[in-house]
């Protein structure tokens, strides 16, 4: 685990090779078909010497959720587990982690009808708008979710214009899913950087990199899909919502970096502050170089069952 630009892929590639692993990705974005360079999604040549699964699974005009992520990963697990091997989750996104952890209560599915109004609004009024209507009927989910989180804003509305009960009222009265049907313990390793201004000088190059590698050319060809919209879970992804907004004409090329920067910093800030709160977390700090493998690795020989295959 650990804030994007970290260096997650590059430790837990090293780690398949040297290791008895083989990686789940634990990502958002790169569930996604087509989207490639703002994601950061691993190339052909790294995929080929580790491969990573849950990638590409998804096309970007079906948003994906943690209740399925939950269960492809499991899935997963077990296969890997099958082999005599040991599944590593390499990813940012807290919420699929703390899905596989804990579990998920079991929510009622919203109509058609429903979503699409919920998405009206938010196209109409914008998102603050939806977060404003959640505050009024369930002001507890409201607090938790961020009015710039559209996934979680939405299914939160969601639920309750399908049920009338708030979400955070029928989280109270359902247990968690249940977590026995994990086929290994989960150790979490958090790789932390020494200092905020090295990860965010390494988010600024990164994104810079991003767009010299195409990535408005990766969202122009994404944009001439007529069933994509700029609503939908895979285009307000980090990056990519910027790139769409500047190809619209809402801003020049220097705004759109900008604020891509500025998003995808926010990004990080936001998975620091799931990390503080995580229990039973390992946390290594890192230097954000090649060293970072090697300390990895060490804590697994310590501190996990993995010693006893590696």
């Amino acid at each position: 685990m650990g804030p994007t630009a970290c260096g997650k892929t590059r430790v837990a590639v090293e780690l398949a090779e040297s290791g008895p692993f083989e990686i789940i990705s634990v990502d958002s974005a790169l569930v996604y078909r087509g989207l490639d360079i703002g994601s950061g999604k691993p190339d052909k040549a790294t995929q080929a010497r580790a491969p990573h699964r849950l990638i590409d699974i998804r096309d970007p005009s079906q948003p994906y959720s943690a209740a399925e992520f939950r269960a492809d990963a499991i899935r997963e697990m077990r296969d890997i587990v099958a082999r005599g091997k040991l599944p590593l989750l390499v990813g940012g996104t807290m919420l699929y982690f703390k899905a596989l952890r804990d579990g998920l209560a079991q929510m009622p599915s919203a109509t058609p009808e429903i979503r699409q109004r919920v998405l009206d609004m938010a196209e109409a009024e914008g998102w603050g708008a939806v977060h404003a209507r959640l505050q009024a009927v369930d002001p507890q989910a409201a607090k938790r979710i961020h009015p710039n989180d559209p996934q979680r804003l939405q299914r939160a509305l969601e639920v309750y214009e399908v049920t009338g009960v708030p979400l955070s009222a029928l989280h109270a009265a359902q247990p968690l899913g249940q977590t026995s049907d994990l086929p290994c313990d989960l150790v979490f390793v958090a790789m932390l950087p020494a200092q905020r201004a090295q990860l965010h000088q390494l988010i600024s190059d990164r994104f810079h990199t991003m767009l010299e590698m195409g990535l408005v050319n990766e969202v122009a060809a994404l944009k001439q899909r007529s069933d994509l919209h700029a609503q939908l879970p895979s285009i307000r992804s980090v990056g990519y919502r910027q790139v769409w907004e500047y190809l619209d004409g809402q801003f020049d090329y220097a705004t759109m970096t900008d604020k891509g920067i500025a998003a995808t910093r926010q990004l990080a800030k936001r998975q620091l502050t799931w990390l503080r709160s995580w229990q039973e977390l390992h946390e290594l700090t890192c230097s954000l170089t090649i060293e970072d493998a090697t300390i990895v690795k060490n804590l697994l020989k310590n501190r996990t069952r993995a010693a006893i295959y590696w």
